[in-house]
């Protein structure tokens, strides 16, 4: 497409004599700006797509992909019979009864609210999340008063395997005496950490049977059926069929409908971020604007020249289109390199900046996780390239149009 004639003129232009030495200033700091642009686009939108996934893991891991709850808001009867049914509908991995609540947690005076959940001892086993994720303790004699705790609820309470937790219920015990609170107490059994603040710091795991005589649910009810499926993405195709398999009038809750607004608002944010981010390459784009302007301007005897030497008016803009495309193309390419291993290495470079400052630049009670993710999606860094590129390219069309539309008559005139 570019003959050597045109690449060796291109080539010479973009290295300025001394005297020009401003132009290639001003395309040194286009060449930087692309490059800082495109690098940082792909660096947040990696930051983004990994607190995504990561969160999405954790909730979905903890939480499962659907709910079946009763229609009236109390107590699912008959638990183990719709259980039998919803495991026997297509693309459902496990059905798990679970009894959830909230309690007051106390450990010698100190108090806090924590979200308590009742499993089986072999449903918990079978929880990969909790059980691959136990940092002190086993699961293997998880049974009656025994209670399973977070890393950072341990951690707040200082508390070790086999100590006691007191629960106080929300619901009080009436006697003679008036109203006093149910209280029962737990021995620490296993300490999990799956690495989102909020799950480490308040929940809590006991048996499904202690659990329903806490909560008051009855031995034959719970307060939902948390069903697995075989990917996040299968729940619209399942929802009707899980309908029909619990054979009653139930109320069945997904992971996009609990979590709607908080994913929402991730979304709205990546959405927000990528714009803001891609001014950046725009503002680097008119800087290329600029500076091929003035190097036409500079180089109007030498475009002249060119011209009364046979040169066409195509030769002249493929020049200056080259020359202006090149600045682009090395700028995209340097800061999709410098985002890419930014990305691939960002917990290292962040765990090195604390060391160096001293400061704690990702606290997990602020961003929910307990390390910063990044995932580098292919499709997102090349339409971030394809975009730097397109606007470099753009970016030279309009100064490479005048250069070839030099008059040389009148470029020479005053020379």
């Amino acid at each position: 497409m570019f003959s050597r004639f045109e690449r060796m003129v291109a080539m010479r232009y973009l290295r300025a004599r001394r005297r020009e030495g401003f132009i290639s200033v001003i395309a040194g700091f286009s060449l930087a700006g692309i490059a800082l642009g495109v690098a940082t686009l792909i660096i947040v939108m990696a930051v983004m797509n990994g607190f995504r996934a990561e969160l999405l893991s954790r909730i979905l891991g903890l939480n499962g992909h659907l709910g079946v709850h009763a229609a009236a808001g109390g107590p699912l009867t008959d638990f183990d019979a719709i259980a039998v049914r919803l495991r026997k509908v297509q693309d459902v991995t496990r059905v798990v009864p679970m009894v959830e609540g909230q309690a007051m947690a106390t450990v010698q005076g100190s108090a806090v609210g924590a979200v308590v959940r009742g499993m089986r001892p072999e449903d918990l086993r079978q929880h990969k999340i909790i059980a691959g994720n136990i940092r002190a303790g086993h699961l293997d004699q998880f049974a009656d008063a025994d209670i399973v705790v977070g890393s950072r609820f341990a951690q707040r309470f200082g508390l070790r395997i086999g100590d006691m937790v007191t629960l106080v219920a929300p619901q009080t015990r009436v006697t003679a005496f008036g109203s006093v609170p149910r209280l029962k107490s737990f021995r620490v059994r296993a300490v999990f950490e799956i690495g989102m603040y909020e799950y480490d710091s308040s929940f809590l795991f006991v048996p499904l049977e202690t659990a329903q005589i806490f909560f008051r649910t009855g031995a034959t009810g719970v307060s939902m059926l948390e069903i697995m499926l075989t990917s996040a993405d299968a729940v619209r195709g399942a929802r009707p069929a899980i309908a029909r398999a619990a054979g009653g009038p139930v109320r069945i809750i997904d992971w996009q409908q609990s979590n709607s607004s908080f994913f929402n608002a991730i979304q709205v944010e990546r959405n927000v971020m990528f714009l803001i981010l891609t001014l950046i390459i725009v503002v680097a784009a008119f800087n290329i604007i600029s500076g091929m302007i003035m190097m036409v301007k500079d180089k109007g005897r030498d475009i002249a020249i060119l011209r009364t030497m046979g040169a066409t008016r195509g030769m002249v803009m493929r020049i200056f289109l080259l020359a202006g495309a090149s600045v682009g193309v090395v700028g995209t390419a340097v800061g999709f390199a410098l985002g890419l291993a930014f990305s691939l290495n960002i917990e290292t470079i962040r765990q090195w900046i604390e060391g160096l400052t001293g400061s704690n630049l990702f606290a997990a009670e602020i961003y929910f996780l307990s390390r910063l993710p990044a995932r580098v999606e292919a499709t997102e860094t090349a339409a971030v390239v394809i975009m730097g590129l397109a606007l470099s390219f753009l970016a030279t069309l309009y100064p490479s149009w005048r250069a070839a539309r030099t008059d040389p008559v009148e470029a020479l005139r005053y020379e």
